[in-house]
């Protein structure tokens, strides 16, 4: 795959000299404009995995990202804001930044910001990729078997050619077996779309984390131009229920970011999916846990209970981007759910918006909360 390619707007020489320093050694390209005009038509021309903005000039840094969103070519590249201290956090958020940066800028922050950047430009990047590639796919559902050959493959979904209707729209149930592996994909699926010639695209809604791991490996090894992963980041968890957790790293994702957590206690390890819905620069994030299988909520509670059996115990845990949602908004709990009784999940969905050490003067005042039932119990670890 090609390298990565970042478009900056400042006109700050001592912002320009660092970012040329820091992203050229984590191997970024780098294409720097004065003016928002300028680099709102390269936007049309070229392709971007990183868009960053010197906010010191606020109209002509909202203008900018705006021109982002609405870009064809580079409405999922990840935004960038370098921001004065006098600069409100949340208006850099709003205007659409995934991360944002203080000034004055130091080459080590910067560098564990960029490399939190980084890993989820690469993740954006490959996601969407397609391999074309024939695997055999059957679809089960009532009493018929239908198979057929995928025209390619990613790591959301394929697509396939059938002559003649033979799908529903709607959900389907899929099996597919990747060449030279012995790991059967099964999940379920959706229509995304179709067209006149017979072909039929189907986006994965439910397959399991160590299958999408297992397909995103296969993908990767066998593109033509084969991308390392950056290494998963290591977190320090704090605080767990069911539904969520809290976990203290330097470079914390967005909010949005969809995450694999790896998480080890004892001679347990098991993977776990979520989404970022608290996120504090240079402190932490709030994770949400995705638990729409009985595989996905069995592997929280084994790691809950491993963790109530090995007291003291201080967990292992390793986190890495899987891309970023496009609905960032948590989904409202059901009432009677055992996501509505979950204080550290509700803590998340009412109180993100408080200042960072606001937010975890709550998170401190709800560990003195303790409660019988696991399912509504935070841990402080």
């Amino acid at each position: 795959m090609m390298g990565l390619k970042s478009l900056v707007l400042s006109s700050d020489e001592k912002v320009v000299r660092l970012l040329r320093r820091v992203l050229s050694d984590l191997e970024i390209a780098i294409e720097f404009c004065e003016r928002r005009d300028d680099a709102i038509r390269k936007l049309t021309r070229e392709r971007f995995e990183a868009v960053i903005v010197d906010c010191d000039e606020r109209e002509a840094a909202a203008g900018l990202l705006k021109a982002v969103r609405t870009s064809p070519a580079n409405k999922r590249a990840i935004a960038v804001a370098i921001a004065s201290s006098s600069t409100n956090l949340r208006a850099a958020f709003d205007m659409g930044a995934h991360f944002v940066l203080y000034k004055p800028l130091s080459a080590e922050r910067a560098k564990g910001s960029f490399r939190a950047a980084r890993a989820l430009m690469k993740r954006e990047r490959r996601r969407n990729f397609r391999l074309p590639m024939q695997v055999p796919v059957s679809f089960l559902g009532g009493t018929a078997t239908h198979r057929a050959l995928t025209v390619d493959l990613s790591e959301g979904g394929f697509s396939i050619r059938l002559p003649r209707r033979t799908l529903e729209a709607g959900r389907v149930r899929f099996a597919l077996m990747l060449p030279g592996s012995t790991l059967e994909i099964e999940g379920l699926g959706e229509v995304a779309w179709e067209s006149p010639g017979g072909h039929i695209g189907i986006r994965f809604t439910e397959v399991c984390a160590d299958a999408r791991h297992h397909l995103k490996s296969w993908l990767n090894e066998n593109a033509s131009e084969p991308e390392k992963d950056d290494p998963p980041v290591r977190c320090h968890l704090t605080d767990l229920s069911l539904n969520a957790c809290y976990l203290e790293v330097s470079s914390p994702f967005p909010i949005g970011t969809q995450v694999v957590l790896s998480m080890r206690v004892a001679d347990l390890q098991v993977r776990a999916e979520g989404v970022v819905r608290v996120m504090h620069p240079e402190i932490g994030m709030g994770v949400e846990f995705i638990l729409s299988t009985a595989d996905q909520r069995s592997h929280v509670e084994k790691f809950i209970q491993a963790l109530m059996t090995n007291q003291g115990a201080r967990p292992d845990l390793l986190v890495e981007p899987e891309g970023l949602e496009t609905d960032t908004s948590p989904a409202a709990p059901k009432p009677g759910s055992e996501q509505s009784e979950d204080p550290l999940l509700d803590l998340f969905q009412h109180k993100a918006i408080l200042p960072a050490q606001a937010f975890l003067a709550e998170l401190r005042k709800q560990r003195r909360t303790q409660v019988l039932d696991p399912a509504e119990t935070v841990f402080e670890i």
